[in-house]
This record gives structure tokens, C-alpha cells and sequence, in this order.
């Protein structure tokens, strides 16, 4: 029996039992079994003891489900604007990340889910708390959203179902209007809102934030189903998802990768049948306040109960950040240096290569083929010594700068970088008010990695993330170029982060030139002054 159908059944046998039977929970901690994991549930609340429990079904009774780790903890969770607002005290953005991925994964720590569960398996983790995620995103901002701002179909939202097997896709041309948005949905298609952050203050600001524990872009996708339904197709993706419930429930099933050969993908998969993803792994109903983790490569589908729509954000990051991309940056550089500095690599290949080589060859007995392969395999391993893997890794943090949202800034944060330095308009005329930096102006960069120094040998530039907008790829990638004589003061600003430190201790030839420097960073927003200007 599916936990669908078991969901029902149990929902409808405990309705029957709170008839018959008085409230009554005991203290006493009780081991259960969830997808043939043991769970201890800790103590109710007073609260709690009023509510029947929640209940999460495993695939078959008895069956241990690799992977499948529930986690609950029904002490209740920090309102998340309230926590945005304690985050925005903490000085260093590094550490502002690491505290809101552990609000997010509580009660596992970071730590231990980095090297247990990050890439390798599916967790499940239960607040018993409908309101801890409460204040991410809802249907009412969906509403607002839809009839204040410009939302095109196929860009911000798209309308899907799936029915029968079949996936479809019903945008229309142009702006999605809320008359019929709402009418899709009442007929029974999922509404997915693609860049949410776009739109959303929240979400961008905690995406922004989130970006910086993974080195990597967050991104996010909104997802609102209408009962009985379901919108999409069996698949997996080529990112970390962390589903994350809002309002509702949802019923989902995982699988494992059908193979090797699709554990941690490159790309995204197409629509499966049924008939091919075989029996999940985990099979769950994620209520409000719950939040399902799986590595890219696990495929998943959910669907609607009858008796409740779901509105959920999937959380994700670590898209094109493997080891294998890197290479790919890599190894064309390395041929490059190697090709220029080394004449083994620029000698001409034998003359009658093509009569012993390539796959109509490959089963012939020749002596030239295994001279021919080991040739090859030596200038492969050489190839290792011409490597400019640092140059390699700033092509990536280019990337990752292109990719990143823009930070968003506290009041505080606001107040004292040139989002809040004073205008230069009044009267009905420009003015020139100087930015008033001086030598003993204390600065900070706004944010850790905001701006990255890299070098092709010749040019020097700073790429930066202050400048970028909040829908991605919407700019082209933001530099400038740095004097050779300015790159140690750039440095030493980017190595001092989350100290302030004085405009006289940047390392520069004159005062004037320390205080030019300023000025320009703090112009394209990626410094900041201890105090408002």
C-alpha cells in the first residue's frame, strides 16, 4: 500500500480513535519507525498533547530504507524575519551563512550532515512546527506578487500538470495575470514561480545570505499544487535540494539513482515512467514546517492528498561545482601554457596515424598502437606540471560572481555605504558632494568574497558581486581593471574582511592615492565605512 493510501487510512482511523478516546500523550519518549529508520520523538508540549501525531509512512513494513533519515524536533523555531534581523548584527558574512544553514537543517549539525548526508543521501527532518519556516514565502505574497509586478509566463512562472503519465506545459504569451493564474490553478495545474527572489525582499535576502556557506549560487524555485493533484513528472536534477514545506502537505517519493553512471549528474534528466524509476526509497508526507533534502541524481516526484494544498520553495545550490568542472576550465589552459612552452607537445603527429588509430583500428594488433597510446598517455601526465590551477579556480569564482544575487543590506549596512551617502541633486541642479573619505576613515569590505583580484598576466581586474541584479544573468559579469601598483592595497582590503581597518593602513605609495582608492571602492558599493558619511 502507497502512503498515500496509507496517509488516509491512518487520518481517518485516528478521527475515529479522539472520538472514542479521551486526550491523552505520554511523557515518555517512544521509538518509532519511519522508513525503517528508528526516531525518538522527544517530549510534547502542552501544546502538542491536544494534536494527534503526525504520521510518516514507510515504502513496506519491515523494509530498511537506505538513506532515509527522519529527524524530529517539535521545540519550535525561531521566526525567520526575527532571525534575518539577529543575522544582520553579525559582522561577518561568513558566519551569517553558517548560522542560517543551521537554522535551516536543525536540529542536525552542519557539520555532521556535511559529512554524512551532504551528496550522499536523502534526510528528513520534522519540526513539528507548522510555523517554523513561516514568513519565507506564501500564497498570499504569490497573489501580491502576480498583481503587482511584472510576471511573464515561461520567464517567472510556469503552469504544468501531469496526468495519466503526461507532462504538459499550458503558459500562454505574455504577463501572468492573477484572473488567470488563479483560474489554471482552480483547474487543477501547479504554478511554479521560477526566480522568487526576484520578487521577493525575503527570499532574496535569504538566498543572498545562504550563497556564501556554499561557495556556490543559491537558487530557488516556488511550487503551489492544488489538492489531488501533481505537477510534474518523475526526474532528478543537477543541483542539492532542500524542499522546504510552507503551507500544506505534500506526499513525495525518492529514489535511488537507477545506476552509477547517474549518481551526482552533470545535467538534469527527462520525464521518467513509472515503469522505470522502480520502487522509491523514502516515501514521505512533508507537512508545514518539514524539510526533505536529496543529492542531484536521486529522482523524486510529489503529489497532492485531496484534503489539503501545498505550497513548498526548493532550496538549491553546488549546479555545474564539481571537480570535473573545474577540470574543464583547467585542462584547456594547461594544454595552452604547455603548447607554448614545451616543444614535445607542438612535435607533428606520425604521418600514417590515421591507418592504426581511431575506433575502425581499435581491435588491430599493432606495435604502432601501443607506442601511439603510450606517447599519448605521457603527455597527459606531464601536462599536470603546466597546470595554472589558480587561474583555473578564478575562471570558477568569476562564474560564481556572475551568478550571485546582490547582498541585502541591513539599515545599518545601508546607512553607511553609498546606498545611503548623500545625494548629489538639490536645488534642481547637480551637486558635487564628495564621498568625505578621509585617511582615518575606517572601511570593511561589505561583504566576504563580494570582490575577487585576478590576473591573465597582463591586466589586473577586480570582479565583483556588489552591482549584480536580483534576476540572474540579467547583467553581463562586473570589473574593472586595477594598477599594478594598487593590486597589494586590494588585496590587503579582501584579507583584513570582517575587520574595518583605517584608509591610511591600505597599503599604497601616497595618502592621495589611499584615499583614491577608497573612494572608488566605496562608489561601486563594494566597501563600507564603520560609520555613516
Amino acid at each position: 500500500m502507497s502512503a498515500f493510501a496509507l496517509y488516509q487510512n491512518a487520518a481517518a482511523e485516528l478521527s475515529v480513535l479522539e472520538k472514542k478516546r479521551p486526550l491523552k500523550v505520554s511523557a515518555k519518549k517512544k521509538k518509532v519507525k519511519e522508513n525503517g529508520v528508528g526516531a525518538v520523538k522527544r517530549k510534547t508540549t502542552a501544546v502538542n498533547k491536544k494534536k494527534p501525531k503526525r504520521l510518516v509512512k514507510s515504502v513496506s513494513k519491515g523494509e530498511h530504507q537506505e538513506g532515509a533519515k527522519p529527524c524530529e524536533d517539535n521545540e519550535g523555531g525561531t521566526v525567520l524575519n526575527d532571525l534575518l534581523a539577529d543575522l544582520a548584527r553579525v559582522n561577518n558574512s561568513r558566519d551569517r551563512a553558517s548560522k542560517l544553514f543551521q537554522w535551516l537543517i536543525h536540529p542536525i549539525p552542519a557539520k555532521a550532515f556535511f559529512r554524512d548526508t551532504w551528496e550522499k543521501k536523502p534526510i528528513l527532518i520534522r519540526h513539528q512546527n507548522p510555523d517554523y519556516y513561516k514568513g519565507l514565502f506564501s500564497t498570499a505574497e504569490f497573489d501580491r506578487i502576480l498583481r503587482e509586478d511584472d510576471v511573464q509566463y515561461g520567464v517567472n512562472l510556469d503552469v504544468t500538470s501531469y496526468t495519466n503519465g503526461k507532462r504538459e506545459t499550458h503558459n500562454p504569451p505574455g504577463r501572468a495575470l492573477p484572473f488567470t493564474v488563479w483560474d489554471f490553478y482552480s483547474s487543477g495545474c501547479s504554478l511554479r514561480m521560477l526566480n522568487p527572489q526576484a520578487f521577493s525582499s525575503t527570499v532574496w535576502n535569504f538566498l543572498a545570505i545562504l550563497q556564501e556557506q556554499f561557495g556556490s549560487m543559491a537558487g530557488a524555485n516556488v511550487y503551489l499544487t492544488p489538492p489531488g493533484t501533481q505537477g510534474f513528472a518523475p526526474h532528478y536534477d543537477d543541483i542539492e535540494a532542500f524542499v522546504v514545506q510552507l503551507e500544506g502537505k505534500k506526499h513525495w517519493r525518492v529514489y535511488n539513482p537507477r545506476s552509477e553512471d547517474e549518481v551526482l549528474p552533470v545535467n538534469s534528466s527527462r520525464n521518467f515512467s513509472q515503469s522505470e524509476i522502480g520502487k522509491p526509497m523514502l516515501e514521505v508526507v512533508l507537512e508545514a514546517g518539514d524539510l526533505l533534502y536529496f543529492p542531484r541524481g536521486f529522482i523524486h516526484q510529489g503529489d497532492c492528498l485531496p484534503d489539503a494544498h501545498s505550497l513548498h520553495i526548493t532550496v538549491s545550490s553546488y549546479q555545474k561545482n564539481s571537480w570535473g568542472d573545474l577540470l574543464a576550465k583547467l585542462v584547456p589552459a594547461a594544454l595552452g601554457v604547455a603548447m607554448e612552452e614545451d616543444v614535445e607537445y607542438r612535435q607533428g603527429l606520425p604521418m600514417d596515424y590515421l591507418t592504426y588509430m581511431g575506433v575502425q583500428n581499435s581491435d588491430k594488433e599493432d606495435p604502432r598502437r601501443e607506442r601511439f597510446l603510450s606517447r599519448m598517455g605521457g603527455l597527459i601526465q606531464k601536462l599536470a606540471g603546466y597546470a595554472p590551477v589558480d587561474a583555473a579556480v578564478d575562471e570558477k569564482a568569476k562564474e560564481f560572481l556572475h551568478d550571485c544575487l546582490p547582498p541585502a543590506l541591513s539599515p545599518e549596512e545601508q546607512a553607511s555605504s553609498v546606498q545611503g551617502a548623500s545625494t548629489r541633486w538639490g536645488n534642481g541642479r547637480p551637486l558635487n558632494v564628495a564621498a568625505r573619505i578621509c585617511s582615518q576613515t575606517r572601511v570593511q569590505l561589505i561583504r566576504s568574497g563580494c570582490a575577487r583580484l585576478c590576473s591573465d598576466g597582463e591586466v589586473i581586474q577586480l570582479f565583483y558581486s556588489t552591482d549584480n541584479s536580483r534576476v540572474y544573468h540579467k547583467e553581463g559579469l562586473k570589473s574593472f581593471e586595477i594598477k599594478l601598483e594598487c593590486a597589494d592595497a586590494i588585496e590587503f582590503l579582501i584579507h583584513s574582511y570582517p575587520k574595518f581597518v583605517t584608509v591610511q593602513s591600505v597599503p599604497c605609495d601616497s595618502t592621495e592615492e589611499k584615499i583614491a582608492l577608497a573612494e572608488m571602492l566605496f562608489e561601486k558599493g563594494i566597501i563600507r565605512t564603520a560609520e555613516p558619511l
